[in-house]
């Protein structure tokens, strides 16, 4: 260390120019750093996703989702299967460790789905391999709108093959989800009495459509010399080539050939919807979410989805526009000043912190340089290392810690200067000292910021959802302090020796000296009844001990995004139109509220179905306006109580389930529900489960602070049931294959594509409204038979109208529901402890059930479970660091009397300030115990500086603590105040700030006061306590009272 600062000193020059060239690499870092609101805490995931139009949800179970299920059971490295199993749509979440390649993940799991594919027994079923994306990529939502009188079908066309591919080439981003309208198809409405008059079966016009759609390679021939390709081609390219398919061919002029005109009209038609989109309470709307790749910077991203734009304008129908909706950036934006703000409100106050305890410009100047430079070398790391900048990366910097070594440096120079030890007032002379300061304290610093460090090891060691969330904080701050004890070693004393006068006196300031005057008197007190001192602490100890206990917890303080969703859902049997109205209806109320830009709302399942819903879910994104507009509440909690209240009248019969954007999804991701907390119950039967999840849900309700409880949908969806009869259909002669595609053709078979201007379109036969128009009119569909002639579908199936299965959802390779709920008014770990109690009392499982509670409790109980293994471990080696330092035992334990006292502050701030235990208030203690450790060592070892110098133990603590009252104070002081603007910030994102931010200022606060006020007054007694000797001196006084 000191050839480092001697060095510096010789080649002053070169460590300007080295500092500029950092500074200069680290703002090109900047341009390219990753910016983002919060860590992407998604898991690896791989999303299989599975369209089967018109199967029931147990079908669709049976027949798609378990036989993929069964090919990804024993996949290296995974960690979770999940399913959902709804009308039409299957969806299967395979969840690896953290550990693996997301890349080998997928081609992992697309290996066993083309093994899968012979296990689906449906025809034209095609599992897909989900987007490349995480659950914080949907980044950019944006709606297309079209001139008066373009459909919602020719939008759904324009955006899905004129918009998407466009957006798609952007780099970073993975893919685009279109949602509202329908999909394009050629369709063939077959009309019965045709069909019949023609003695032609939907069968026939499926396999006609098909068959004639086709193309036909004749490889090449030799002509000329010439080569020339010979190719065959019968593909659909218009409405009358598919009319003109002949189904039957003629026999001469009288028996004309039947072509597929003559049976059904011929029209460009919808697809079966499985959701809409509607907006601001006036109809429905196309839109579509970006998704960006995984690891891609959201803001470069979103950015260039933007400039494309008016260039994908131009190449649109005329009247046809893009207007993007919802851009993530703009929280990124928000919290990204918070922390900016903070950042810079508390450089300022270290500033003046520094003005008002040295009362020198320059010394606080050269000591506050230190701030930048390490910003910018903790930035250039988070670059080198993939960290983006977020509100927890960049959240925990505490300049003052940041200073900590460079104030100790200075401060020491003045000192020195103060003392007399220059005697010329030369450059030169400046130069010594400052070397002789920088050498006198570098090994404390070197050690101080290395305690430091090592308290922060503990985080780098969380895992899963903890561990994404909070090690880039760690991480962070690691970075910040090495570079400080690089440019305390380097810049500093190099800028000292230029910047500080050789003639300057240090002295106390006014402020100082009135503190002083007050710490003189106070420490007399403290040395004359040392233990009366020390009980106090003791009983404050144990009071904020017991406080502790009633705090309650949660993993994390809500981040208020700005944006809310409602989810809303309603009977599983009602209709799109339905939904849409009631969608419409919350948008209108929702609009009359000042505080509402717009409302969206997706119902149902999207065409990537990341989320799959029944359409009778709804989720509505509200999107506010700024804070400061706000006219209902004042808070986000607030505005969901009026929102709420004012839907509950609106749409009664409807159940609302509250979130934002960001939130939602990540609880999605990680439990497959919206809500904080997820309650599983495990079982085969549906029946069953649906009935333990109504129990539970209304046990889970009468518990204090549940908000938004509701069992998961899994009964009461009317199936109209189609079950052929083989024996009555053996005696008309009918294939079970003949009923079935008289069944298909009422929903709609799709068959191939037709490719028409860059897009691909597929053909639809389906009977037209009036054919399929309620079960008798279904009933008396006609099936052909073999011998000639025609008898009702009812004569050869049994038809039925039956309540099944609306959701079917399985996790670990096994049937379950789901009871969500949210928290409000009361912390999620005690809300779940007193749930688990009433549930366990009230909720009889039958044999072969079980039930598991999920959420994000579950991540603060593992990262204190984590952390109290840990942090004890790390704390003991800062022990034998000190043990090795001043080689003695009770020394080490007296700087450890530091910890409680620190924890005492920082309990007893958290309970006046109403906030509950979380990790950022457990980083913050371990912010805090680092701090406190290195005050309590600063103090020690001046006191066995002085009495090295031939002092008694009294006179050397009373000197050393007198003398070292200012840069404890001061080192206190800096630290408190570059956490106040985190404490008290009402900013984007300042809720998850504010516990570390106020247990690091209660702490430091209780601390101190034990650093300067009682480890001085203990050192004498303890130093010259002999065990032994106490112990037997405790043994006399005790016999001798009796």
């Amino acid at each position: 260390m000191d050839r480092v600062v001697a060095l510096s000193l010789r080649y002053r020059a070169l460590v300007f120019i080295f500092v500029g060239l950092a500074v200069a690499g680290a703002l090109l870092c900047m341009l390219t750093l990753p910016v983002e609101a919060v860590p992407d805490i998604s898991p690896k995931e791989v999303l299989v996703s599975i369209v089967a139009p018109g199967l029931a949800p147990e079908e669709v179970e049976r027949q798609v989702t378990f036989p993929i299920e069964s090919q990804m059971t024993g996949l290296p490295g995974m960690t979770d299967l999940r399913s959902v199993s709804r009308f039409g749509v299957s969806v299967v979440y395979v969840e690896f460790n953290d550990s693996t390649d997301i890349f080998q993940d997928r081609v992992l799991v697309n290996e066993r789905m083309q093994a899968a594919r012979s296990s689906i027994n449906v025809p034209g079923v095609n599992p897909v391999l989900g987007p490349l994306s995480t659950g914080l990529g949907e980044i950019m939502q944006f709606q297309l709108s079209g001139p008066p009188g373009m459909s919602l079908m020719q939008l759904n066309t324009i955006m899905t093959w004129q918009v998407a591919p466009r957006i798609k080439q952007i780099d970073g981003v993975a893919d685009l989800n279109v949602n509202g309208g329908s999909e394009q198809t050629f369709e063939v409405s077959l009309d019965e009495r045709r069909l019949l008059q023609y003695g032609v079966s939907p069968g026939e016009v499926f396999r006609a459509v098909d068959e004639n759609n086709a193309t036909a390679g004749g490889a090449w021939i030799e002509h000329n010399q010439e080569q020339q390709v010979v190719i065959g081609r019968g593909l659909i390219q218009t409405l009358d080539d598919l009319g003109n398919i002949v189904l039957r061919g003629g026999n001469g002029a009288n028996v004309p050939p039947v072509f597929i005109r003559n049976v059904a009209d011929v029209r460009m038609g919808p697809r079966v919807r499985l959701g809409a989109v509607t907006r601001d309470g006036k109809g429905e709307i196309v839109n579509a979410v970006v998704l960006m790749q995984v690891g891609r910077n959201s803001g470069d991203v979103t950015r260039a989805v933007r400039a494309s734009i008016p260039s994908i304008e131009q190449s649109l129908p005329k009247g046809v526009t893009l207007r993007p909706f919802y851009d993530r950036s703009d929280l990124s934006r928000r919290t990204i000043h918070t922390v900016e703000e903070n950042l810079t409100l508390g450089a300022v106050l270290v500033m003046v912190t520094l003005l008002v305890m040295i009362g020198d410009v320059r010394s606080a100047l050269v000591i506050t340089s230190v701030i930048p430079l390490s910003l910018l070398i903790a930035l250039t790391g988070m670059k080198v290392f993939g960290i983006s900048a977020n509100l927890m990366s960049l959240g925990a910097i505490d300049f003052g810690m940041i200073v900590d070594g460079s104030l100790v440096l200075v401060e020491n120079t003045l000192r020195r200067q103060s003392a007399g030890y220059a005697s010329s007032k030369s450059a030169g002379d400046m130069t010594q000292t400052v070397g002789d300061a920088a050498r006198d304290v570098a090994r404390p610093i070197t050690f101080a910021v290395a305690i430091i460090i090592i308290v922060y090891l503990p985080v780098l060691s969380l895992q899963s959802i903890e561990g994404k969330m909070f090690r880039p904080m760690a991480e962070t701050v690691i970075l910040g302090l090495l570079g400080s004890l690089l440019l305390c070693l380097t810049w500093i004393p190099a800028i000292a020796s230029l910047a500080l006068r050789s003639d300057r006196r240090d002295r106390d300031t006014a402020p100082v000296r009135w503190a002083r005057a007050g710490y003189t008197k106070a420490l007399a007190v403290c040395e004359n009844h040392p233990w009366i001192v020390l009980s106090v602490a003791a009983i404050l100890f144990g009071t904020a001990a017991i406080l502790a206990t009633r705090l309650g917890g949660e993993f994390i303080p809500q981040l208020q995004e700005g944006s809310l969703v409602v989810t809303s859902a309603r009977l599983p049997s009602v209709a799109l139109p339905t939904s849409i109205a009631n969608a419409t209806l919350i948008e209108k109320t929702l609009k009359s509220f000042p505080d509402v830009k717009t409302v969206i709302s997706n119902t149902g399942t999207s065409a990537i179905p990341t989320d799959p819903m029944g359409v009778e879910q709804t989720d509505s994104f509200v999107i506010l306006k700024p804070s400061a507009e706000w006219k209902t509440a004042d808070g986000q909690d607030g505005l969901v109580a009026a929102y709420g209240k004012a839907l509950e009248k609106a749409v009664p019969g409807t159940a609302f389930t509250w979130s934002q954007p960001i939130e939602m999804r990540m609880d999605d991701l990680l439990e497959g529900v919206k809500t904080a907390v997820a309650i599983s119950i495990y079982g085969d039967d549906l029946a069953t489960l649906a009935r333990l999840g109504k129990e539970v849900a209304q046990v889970v309700r009468s518990v204090q602070g549940a908000a938004d409880t509701a069992p998961e949908q899994v009964s009461d969806l009317p199936f109209m049931q189609i079950d052929v009869d083989r024996r009555r259909a053996a005696q008309y002669g009918v294939n079970a294959r003949d009923v079935l595609d008289v069944v298909a053709a009422i929903g709609g078979r799709i068959g191939g594509n037709v490719f028409q201007n860059n897009s691909t379109l597929p053909t639809q036969v389906r009977f037209n409204a009036v054919d399929r128009d309620g079960i008798d009119r279904i009933s008396a569909l006609r099936v052909l038979i073999p011998a000639g002639g025609s008898v009702p579908l009812s004569e050869v199936a049994t038809i039925k109208v039956a309540g099944s299965a609306a959701q079917v959802s399985r996790d670990q390779v096994q049937r379950r529901t789901v009871v969500q709920t949210n928290v409000r008014g009361r912390d999620t770990v005690s809300f779940v402890k007193a749930a688990q109690v009433a549930v366990a009392q009230q909720v009889k499982l039958p044999p072969g059930y079980r039930i598991e509670w999920a959420g994000q409790f579950q991540n603060l109980a593992q990262a204190s479970h984590r952390l109290a293994i840990v942090v004890p471990v790390a704390l003991i080696l800062i022990f034998v660091m000190l043990y090795m330092t001043f080689g003695s035992v009770r020394l080490g334990l007296l700087i450890f009397l530091n910890l409680p006292m620190a924890a005492t502050g920082g309990i007893f701030a958290l309970v006046l300030r109403g906030l509950t235990f979380s990790v950022s208030a457990g980083i913050g203690f371990i912010a805090l115990f680092g701090v406190a450790v290195l005050n309590g060592v600063v103090m020690v070892s001046y006191i066995v500086a002085r009495r090295e110098d031939g002092g008694s133990a009294k006179d050397a603590a009373t000197e050393a603590a007198q003398e070292r009252f200012r840069p404890v104070l001061a080192t206190a002081l800096v630290a408190s105040f570059g956490f106040i603007p985190m404490a008290f910030s009402t900013s984007a994102g300042a809720e998850v700030e504010r516990p570390l931010a106020t247990v690091v200022i209660g702490g430091l606060i209780s601390s101190t006061l034990l650093t300067l006020l009682l480890l001085p007054s203990l050192y004498p007694r303890i130093i010259q306590m002999h065990p032994l000797r106490w112990i037997s001196h405790r043994v006399r006084a005790t016999a001798s009272t009796r």
